[in-house]
C-alpha cells in the first residue's frame, strides 16, 4: 500500500509582489559589481559613513570620472546620497539602505 505524505508545508509568511522583486533586483544588480562593493565598504569605514570622491579614486585604483559612474549608479538606486560642496561632490550611505535591501531575503520571525 502506498501512502502519501505531504512533502511541503503550505507558504504562510508574507510573499514579495512582482514590483517588489523587480525593486528588489534593481537594489542587487546596483550593488552586484566589485567596484561598488568597494565603494560601500570605504564609505562604512569612513566616519559619518560619507567621503569625497577625490577620496575614492585611489583606493579603488581608478579614475574620477570612471568612480563617479559606480557613485551615480549607488545614488540611483537610493543606497548612497550625494552633496555637492564646491568643486567636490560627497557621498554618503543611506542609513538603513542595505538594510533594508537584506531584509526581505532574511527568514521571518
Amino acid at each position: 500500500m502506498v501512502t502519501t505524505t505531504q512533502c511541503c508545508s503550505p507558504v504562510t509568511g508574507q510573499v514579495m509582489t512582482a514590483t517588489e522583486a523587480e525593486g528588489l533586483a534593481g537594489s542587487l544588480k546596483a550593488i552586484a559589481d566589485p567596484t561598488r562593493l568597494r565603494l560601500i565598504s570605504l564609505l562604512a569605514a569612513q566616519p559619518d559613513s560619507e567621503a569625497c570622491v577625490c577620496d575614492l579614486t585611489d583606493p579603488v585604483g581608478l579614475s574620477q570620472p570612471t568612480v563617479s559612474h559606480h557613485l551615480k549608479i549607488l545614488v540611483d538606486a537610493g543606497i548612497l546620497t550625494r552633496e555637492q560642496r564646491g568643486k567636490w561632490a560627497y557621498y554618503r550611505l543611506v542609513d538603513g539602505a542595505l538594510a533594508g535591501i537584506a531584509r526581505p531575503l532574511l527568514p521571518a520571525g
